[in-house]
């Protein structure tokens, strides 16, 4: 098979032909070993490889009927937990300690055929929207390698969008699968808190704010792997509303006339750079030539409320995960083993007193509230996914000494994306504009609680409408 023949296919594409004996796994296997040998010394996308115990999984396993069948991915390195693989969160604090067993979401990709074979690069504990941590150094957008894939799961979004593997692993704290799919130009879902579970290691992750799927080239893929992994365990603190049908059935259902609000402005009212700005305004007017309402409105936010209490939430999870893992290692942290911007928020969530998070919480839900009265007149919410372009390798100094996720680049860059893990609330990046610098810039819609089966309605109606899926960056082949 050549690069050209595995490339054109999504995963669903490629599960079939192995379904179908047209392949076998262990040949998709290799093909994708084949690329990530061939871009990564450029990409820095792939972290740790571990291709044997791939080529056993990929040798050993019956064909079934799962929609990915046989099909080459990567898990990220955070969460992921594959039993045998280390994840270091990419951080020089966490050793190198292979985990005990699949976590739950992993034995469901699994169940679903993928093969896992590599975990991908992130930032230090996913805490910045830029992939560049120094245990691994940065990720480059196949693009434009001058600049970031964006974060923290840059290394997934790289990996897919330069054809190395159809799919992969992803995980979204506060834009973490959407802006790295906005700067890649790939489908990027955060799903609704509690679609899939992050047991059996954690009931939620920062009062909610972490969920995790996948990042993806064409929507079905991202609506099969939902559709694979969605569900609660046993003991799950909450859950999101059961679908009504499977994903992959939304995704060729024309949606209903849709009334979509629409901003080109930040929560401040601040104009935005203008590259985003054209490519919301273009992404509105494709949709009301598709015969949905479209009006320019935003929900009415007290940014000065939203900011404090999400960094109150962020840091207090941040200083529990290094806890974490001085109890389980023994190991001290300290600022020889983190990142200075690591170590100032570590420091500020250390001095959250249990009163002050749990004010924080509050300040969160109701603005979850006031964010979802908003869907009572609106299906969707339509927004650049990002503030600015695809910024540069190394325009953040993460070790800084004064370094914080308060900075001003970051807060113009991320833009809205942190509502949706605020709110708990569904939204996608679709890559619906390219700048003249010819780097991605993605269009967001978010959903009300519950609601992925809108969102991948008018995906679905888009992509076939405005297909993205031939477009190519300069590291392809």
């Amino acid at each position: 098979m050549s690069f050209s023949e595995y490339a054109s296919f999504d995963g669903i594409g490629l599960g079939e032909l192995v379904r179908k004996r047209e392949v076998t796994p262990i040949e998709l296997l290799e093909e994708a070993i084949a690329r990530t040998e061939k871009h990564n010394g450029v990409l820095n996308a792939v972290v740790y490889k571990f291709y044997e115990r791939a080529r056993d999984l990929a040798r050993s396993r019956k064909i079934g009927t799962g929609p990915f069948e046989g099909v080459p991915f990567m898990l990220k390195d955070i969460l992921g937990f594959c039993e045998g693989v280390p994840t270091r969160f990419a951080t020089r604090y966490i050793p190198e300690i292979p985990a005990p067993l699949d976590s739950e979401l992993v034995a469901r990709y699994k169940r679903a055929g993928l093969v896992p074979f590599a975990k991908t690069n992130a930032p230090e504990f996913g805490l910045a929207p830029i992939t560049e941590p120094l245990l691994y150094g940065p990720a480059r957008n196949p693009w434009n390698p001058d600049h970031t894939p964006g974060g923290s799961s840059g290394g997934s979004a790289a990996a897919v969008a330069a054809g190395i593997v159809p799919l992969a692993h992803a995980n979204d704290g506060g834009g973490s699968i959407r802006i790295p799919a906005a700067c890649c130009g790939l489908v990027g879902l955060k799903p609704t808190r509690g679609r899939n579970s992050l047991a059996p290691d954690f009931g939620d992750i920062m009062g909610g704010l972490v969920v995790e799927h996948v990042v993806s080239r064409t929507v079905r893929d991202s609506a099969a792997t939902l559709d694979a992994t969605a569900g609660p365990v046993l003991g799950d603190p909450y859950f999101a509303p059961p679908k009504v049908r499977p994903y992959l059935e939304e995704v060729a259902t024309r949606p209903k006339r849709l009334r979509i609000a629409f901003s080109t402005r930040t929560l401040t009212g601040d104009t935005l750079h203008s590259d985003c700005a054209e490519a919301a305004v273009q992404a509105a007017k494709l949709c009301s030539s598709l015969g949905h309402h479209v009006e320019e409105n935003a929900p009415q936010f007290d940014f000065a409320e939203i900011a404090p209490a999400f960094i109150s939430v962020w840091a207090a999870g941040l200083a529990s995960i290094i806890e974490t893992v001085r109890l389980l290692t023994g190991r001290e942290p300290s600022r020889d083993l983190l990142e200075s911007m690591t170590w100032n928020v570590y420091e500020i969530g250390k001095q959250v007193p249990a009163a002050q998070y749990l004010l924080a919480v509050t300040a969160l839900q109701r603005v979850a509230r006031r964010f979802a009265a908003f869907f009572e007149n609106y299906d969707l919410w339509l927004t650049p996914a990002l503030g600015l372009p695809p910024l540069k390798v190394g325009t953040v100094d993460f070790m800084s000494p004064t370094a914080t996720i308060a900075d001003e680049t970051i807060a113009k860059f991320v833009l809205l994306n942190p509502v949706y893990n605020m709110t708990g609330q569904p939204a996608i990046s679709l890559p619906l504009y390219w700048n003249r610098e010819g780097l991605p810039i993605g269009v967001s819609f978010g959903a009300g609680f519950g609601d992925e089966a809108t969102l991948f309605q008018l995906a679905g109606e888009i992509e076939q409408t405005q297909p993205w899926a031939n477009r190519r960056p300069p590291i392809w082949d």
